[in-house]
This record gives structure tokens, sequence and C-alpha cells, in this order.
């Protein structure tokens, strides 16, 4: 596949469904240096996720009983948001650990919701079950092409903003948005995968040499809890050489306690896990070395406004 004609082809398909995000550079963290960020938590339904959500319904021909998807919150927000603007119906199937923010988005956006007890895998065995049941048409997550093509818009975005950075910090849930980025880069920058202690499946699949099932827990298992890298992230991952670090939950904790007192950001753990690698050392630039980040994930538990 020729990634970089796909990833222009869906930004092009994309333009006018989804917001462009803001780009700057900050000094501050206790970092001694600054750092490039974009702030795609001010996405609609405040991810990335948007992207891929409009990529696959605007590129693929959706049946009359409409969307399915199983989502830790995020990915089914955004489906249900796609799905609303564009006029189709979707059912979506959570996990009970997503946040009741996220929830209230999906609601929101008059998708049909259900609840179902466990983990995210558990909501995918419904929701493929839902599609075998009624053809509806099923958006995975993160590994699918015209996910990952959607999320490498992002990427894209970003370098016609004006990125600068060598090195581009991003963290990594089921990996589709990585995968967009380093689809896109194609190894013209160093990409950072960045994943909790309590949750690393890219990185788990890098060492066994294949994605490979992980125990998920911990603050941002709602967001970036998936059990098994995608195989197109995995595949991505071998081909450009990414990084993988690990970062622990208080460490995560503590990038979005700083980002909120220092820039008055306000984000989910997820959102703040990248920012969290370089506070805690976790990655460490070389002198001289420029670095970005993604910040990603408005979605908090509790409701700030509730």
């Amino acid at each position: 596949m020729d990634w970089q004609d796909e990833i222009i082809a869906a930004e092009k398909r994309i333009a006018g469904h989804v917001a462009k995000t803001p780009v700057g550079a900050l000094d501050g963290f206790g970092l001694g240096y600054p750092i490039e960020v974009k702030l795609e938590q001010m996405q609609h339904t405040g991810t990335f996720k948007a992207r891929g959500a409009f990529n696959t319904l605007l590129s693929q021909d959706v049946p009359k009983s409409g969307l399915v998807a199983a989502s830790g919150g995020n990915h089914g927000a955004a489906v249900a948001y796609a799905a609303h603007k564009l006029g189709h119906k979707a059912r979506i199937y959570v996990p009970e650990m997503a946040g009741p923010a996220k929830v209230a988005l999906i609601r929101d956006a008059g998708a049909d919701l259900v609840v179902v007890p466990g983990a995210y895998s558990d909501a995918l065995d419904q929701a493929l079950a839902y599609e075998t049941e009624t053809g509806a048409m099923q958006i995975h997550a993160y590994d699918a092409p015209a996910t990952v093509a959607g999320q490498g818009t992002l990427a894209l975005e970003w370098e016609n903003q004006g990125l600068q950075a060598d090195t581009v910090l991003i963290a990594v849930g089921g990996g589709g948005l990585i995968a967009g980025a380093m689809a896109w880069f194609d190894g013209r920058r160093r990409v950072v995968a960045v994943e909790p202690e309590t949750s690393y499946a890219l990185n788990a699949a890098i060492s066994a040499g294949e994605p490979v099932d992980v125990d998920v827990s911990g603050v941002a298992a709602n967001a970036l809890g998936a059990k098994k890298i995608g195989q197109i992230c995995f595949d991505l991952a071998g081909s450009t050489g990414v990084e993988s670090v690990l970062v622990t939950d208080a460490a995560i904790t503590r990038a979005q306690e700083a980002l909120w007192r220092e820039t008055r950001q306000l984000v989910e753990p997820a959102g703040a896990t990248a920012l969290a690698a370089l506070m805690s050392g976790a990655y460490q630039p070389e002198p001289g070395e420029k670095v970005a980040v993604l910040i990603c994930g408005a979605n908090i538990t509790p409701d700030p406004f509730q």
C-alpha cells in the first residue's frame, strides 16, 4: 500500500469535516528545553479519532443497517459524531470502564449505546456479533487501512503547519494514530511510542516479535487499553524502527497536572502520556535534538462540569 497517497487522499476527503488543531512551542515542565506541541484534544469529540471515522465513512458505502463499533469511549464518540453528521445510524459498544464523559458524548450524538460488562475485548466481541447478525458496517478503532490513513492526516497537517522536530512522541493504545504517523513520516523523523507500564501492547509485541495479548489496567486504560496491538501498527513499527518507552501511572498523572498548571490545558491521562515520557526521563533527547509531543484526549473523568 502507498500510505503517502492514501493519507493525502484522506486529507482531501475529510476536509471540512474535521478541525485543523493548533500547534505551538512550550518551554517549561522542568525540562530545560522547548518542545513543539499539537493540541489535538481540541479536535471534534476531543481526540484525533474523528479523522479516521470520517475517512472510513466517506470512502466506503454504508449499508442500510448502519454502523457498529467497539470502543473504550473515544473511538465510539468519534464514530457516533461522524455518523450523526453524515446521516447514518450507529450502535456503539463500550466496556464498563468507559468514563462518563465519553459515554455522554456517544449518547449526545444519538447513537445506540450498549455498555458491556468487562473490558474492551468484551465490547469488541459483542460488536462483531452484531455485525454478523445485522450486516452493519464495522469500524475498527485502529487496525483498518481507512482508519490509519485518516489518523495519518494529523501528521501531514502538523508538517504543513511547520513541524521542525527531529523526534515526535506519541501515546499508543491499539496503534492507529502512531501507525498513521509512522506511515506519513516514513522514517524522515524519529517516532517514539509511549505506553503506560500497565497497558503496553506495542512494547510487548516488539519484545515478542509478534502481536501478543497483554493485561490492561491503570489510569489511562479506558483510552490506551488495547489488549493486543494492531497488525498494521506492528508492521509499520518494524519497517520504520519505532522506539518504544514505558511510563508509570504516577508519571502520567504528574504530566496531566503539569499541563493544567502551566498551560491550562485540561486533558485525560492518555492525552498527557507522551509528555510523561519527557518529564519522567523515560525518553531523554540528545543534546540539540528537537522534540515534539502530541497532546490528545480531552475527555477527562470525572467531567469537571457535571
